[in-house]
């Protein structure tokens, strides 16, 4: 990047004091595992703090048990747990109470809503259902996160989505309920930062956990992000055949991201956004050990660009 980066108010901002703000803006940093990941999660004891959030993803072939026992193992250990629970899979209030008690009992204080795409749902059509249950309050869970999407949903629009959030907002509200935004990640930090500006337009208040990808080869890359459906960001590219080079030269690597995304919040300082949230996509441990780096300011500032050179 830069040397100097200006804010909104013209005032530069040296590259030293730039890199102690992505520091600061890392070590508030999640991140996420799946089931399948359960025998690697103690190597990360030595890779992560004590106390980072670790998301538990609810995948197509693990069941809500499978997730109630990782969580708790990753809670045993030292961190922050924060199992996804995935509305149209649950089987019924009852297993969902059931897994709630196990989790709080387990120390774990904090879940993810997510929907989930799942073509016929078995009790549950939305999160907003499984909210309204009230099961996390009576649970004594009393943080959660819900889905944010700052380009779309493939199958939901814009006004349904905002609709869902305030309703979200007005829960917490209402029930004392810690709630934040947990978003999908892509590769646009400028549409991701007016995103989060245009929430608080619309009276959206919520803290935003930004999503980002984290380091990730760029074949593989693709793959998760035609899969989850990351939007304009990579779509539009796909269309034609020099996608590929187009794509290389976007926000695609986590330092960029992060460094896009603060240049942003200089820009639109009213934005919510708290925190990075670092998708894996299996790279776990690599994942792990880019972030503590970033934590610890191991790292340089390349000149003219919005990389960082890792220090060995």
């Amino acid at each position: 990047m830069n040397a100097n980066v200006m804010n909104t108010t013209n005032e530069p901002v040296s590259g030293e004091a730039f890199k102690s703000r992505i520091v600061e803006f890392a070590r508030g940093a999640s991140t996420e595992i799946s089931t399948h990941d359960e025998e690697i999660v103690p190597a990360l004891v030595n890779k992560l703090p004590a106390g980072t959030t670790i998301y538990v993803a609810h995948t197509p072939k693990a069941t809500l048990d499978d997730v109630v026992r990782v969580a708790s193992k990753v809670q045993s250990l030292g961190f922050r747990a924060s199992p996804h629970i995935v509305a149209r899979r649950l089987e019924s209030e009852r297993a969902l109470r059931a897994a709630f008690t196990e989790l709080k009992d387990a120390g774990v204080e904090q879940v993810l809503f997510v929907a989930g795409d799942v073509d016929k749902p078995v009790k549950f059509t939305s999160t907003l259902e499984v909210i309204d249950t009230g099961a996390t309050v009576d649970a004594g869970i009393m943080s959660f996160g819900v889905a944010g999407h700052p380009e779309g949903h493939r199958n939901v629009g814009p006004t349904v989505l905002m609709h869902a959030l305030r309703h979200k907002q007005a829960f917490a509200e209402r029930t004392g309920s810690r709630v934040h935004i947990a978003t999908q990640f892509g590769f646009d930090p400028d549409a991701f930062v007016k995103w989060a500006a245009h929430l608080v337009e619309e009276g959206i208040t919520l803290p935003v956990h930004l999503g980002i990808a984290g380091p990730t080869p760029l074949q593989k890359l693709i793959k998760f992000a035609m899969a989850c459906g990351v939007g304009a960001s990579l779509g539009s590219l796909m269309k034609n055949m020099s996608a590929m080079t187009n794509l290389a030269r976007m926000k695609t690597g986590p330092d960029q991201m992060i460094v896009g995304i603060l240049r942003g919040c200089m820009a639109y300082p009213n934005t919510r956004i708290v925190k990075p949230h670092v998708y894996a996509f299996g790279g776990v441990v690599a994942t792990a050990t880019w972030m503590r780096a970033v934590m610890d300011g191991s790292f340089e500032l390349e000149p003219d660009s919005d990389k960082f050179l890792m220090n060995a």
